[in-house]
């Protein structure tokens, strides 16, 4: 098994994606999205996925 560290130098870059609800409209970055930032770079960093890029679709 490799190790979390070695596991990132290979994946190069781990994207986060965040997604907005139809039915919180598309105007204004809503805090479900803030929230959903907040524990992917939370768990990416767990994991030590250092190298994270954000995607949001609203």
């Amino acid at each position: 098994m490799q190790s979390k560290t070695k596991l990132n130098k290979i994946a190069g870059i781990t994207a986060l994606y965040c997604r907005l609800s139809r039915d919180e409209g598309a105007d204004v970055e809503s805090n479900s999205i803030v929230n959903q930032k907040r524990m992917l770079e939370k768990k990416a960093k767990e994991y030590g996925l250092t190298n994270t890029r954000c995607y949001v679709d609203i």
